[in-house]
């Protein structure tokens, strides 16, 4: 497939965006139980605005992959049928209970919702905090259904690729949390940093399962049954057509195959080893984990080119010539 810049950018933005806020309430959720120090409420409400600006600039890379932008209202009346509605209905949402949640942390409204049989004292921001965990999983298992449901692209249709959403999100957002801690509450930074490790090496096992995987793919198909002919011997020599297509264009890459054999280990390098490498160093500085994650994003955004890239439609039967 050829992989659209507007899609890659999408993803590992709105991944980033979900990890942070999952990585902020996660260390809330510590806190309520006395297993950390709770932070001052500036510290989560700036982490959530943070988080905002990833799901908003991610929401904004979204409309530059329509045709018609005015009309992208009309993707979430197919939510009985579509991963696509139902992501556009839940994105909107979840970045609504991160407003809330930074809201109320910045401008100290908490007030008591319920208080439990053992004393503990359940806030809004706890509330918030659940829900929008609730909902954050939700946009990842609809963003990744929206590849892994469809079967005749069969390198996408795995239960891998769901998984490996959600621990890509979840290790670039936590190395985000940790380098925001890093400035904001640097004592804080080891905690986020520990589980980025934990997240990360297992990213890193997901995404490698998966190549193991596609790489014993037999094909079902074969340019025989493409065009309904048993002979043994049939060999495309033009693509037959004059100039290219929408077929011809959006269908493949359009890389050579050195081109795809260097972007692999490149990603793997980037989004997952040195990453692991870095925080492994246990100098949680704000300058090192800030180059962790940049780093990691642009490891990142070569696997997502390369997620998409590696999906062999099977309309490229008729264009071996091309694709």
């Amino acid at each position: 497939m050829k992989p659209a810049f507007s899609v890659i950018f999408l993803t590992t933005l709105l991944g980033a965006g979900q990890g942070l806020f999952l990585a902020l309430f996660t260390h809330q959720s510590y806190s309520l139980f006395g297993l950390l120090p709770m932070q001052p409420d500036t510290f989560y409400g700036y982490g959530s605005v943070l988080a905002l600006v990833f799901l908003g600039t991610g929401l904004i890379a979204s409309f530059f992959h329509l045709g018609r932008p005015e009309r992208a209202w009309r993707s979430a009346t197919q939510w009985r049928t579509s991963w696509l509605s139902r992501e556009v209905i839940v994105l909107p949402a979840f970045m609504g209970l991160v407003f809330l949640y930074a809201t109320v942390h910045l401008f100290g409204y908490r007030p008591d919702v319920v208080t439990l049989p053992s004393g503990m004292i359940i806030d809004l921001s706890i509330v918030l905090g659940v829900v929008g965990t609730i909902m954050s999983f939700a946009l990842f298992v609809c963003t990744g259904m929206i590849y892994a449901c469809l079967p005749f692209l069969r390198e996408w249709h795995s239960p891998l690729t769901v998984i490996n959403f959600i621990l890509f999100g979840g290790s670039s957002g936590f190395i985000l949390a940790a380098f925001y801690a890093a400035s904001a509450a640097p004592t804080q930074a080891g905690f986020f940093a520990g589980w980025a490790i934990i997240i990360t090496f297992l990213a890193f096992a997901g995404r490698v399962a998966s190549l193991v995987r596609n790489a014993h793919l037999k094909p079902k198909s074969t340019i025989q049954t493409a065009i309904g002919i048993k002979h043994p011997h049939i060999v495309q020599r033009s693509q037959g057509a004059m100039g290219g297509s929408f077929n011809t264009r959006e269908f493949f890459h359009g890389k050579s195959k050195k081109f795809i054999r260097v972007i692999k280990p490149t990603f793997l390098l980037l989004a997952f080893v040195f990453p692991l490498a870095l925080l492994a160093l246990g100098m949680f500085t704000p300058a090192l984990l800030g180059v962790t994650f940049i780093l990691q994003y642009c490891g990142l955004l070569a696997e997502r080119w390369f997620f998409f890239a590696q999906a062999n439609h099977p309309q490229n039967l008729y264009y071996q010539t091309i694709g």
